[in-house]
């Protein structure tokens, strides 16, 4: 993950509690913003492929990854909401991912991965 990503969360987390407090409501409005970047991404994908005729081709590939990473710096702000402690939070959901990847070396394979096992020094998690 981004160097950057969980100390710019952290700041963004510590203005919205100064601005709009902790309560249930703001918890909500944090997780549906997570929502709504997610809707944004869709509709530039939907723009990048000119699915609708009336509008055309309206949005490019830059345009998608842009909101994607909106959609990971919403879900990191409201991850606060859930958790003490995001990043370990995040690092072992990713951990548990990379265990699956390993029950099905296939899976590695096709994603250019190495195949990995328990013994391997370099193995990360």
């Amino acid at each position: 993950m981004s160097a950057v990503l969980w100390p710019v969360a952290g700041h963004i987390v510590a203005d919205l509690n100064t601005v709009n407090g902790t309560g249930e409501h703001e918890t909500a409005m944090r997780l549906i913003k997570v929502v709504e970047e997610a809707g944004e991404a869709s509709a530039a994908y939907i723009g990048m492929t000119g699915q609708n005729p009336r509008k055309g081709t309206t949005h490019t590939r830059t345009d998608v990854a842009d909101e994607l990473c909106d959609v990971i710096i919403a879900a990191a702000v409201a991850l606060h909401s859930f958790t003490a402690t995001p990043p370990a939070v995040l690092e072992a959901k990713l951990n548990a991912a990379a265990r699956r990847l390993t029950a099905h070396p296939a899976a590695l394979t096709r994603a250019g991965l190495p195949e990995l096992t328990a013994a391997d020094p370099d193995r990360n998690w």
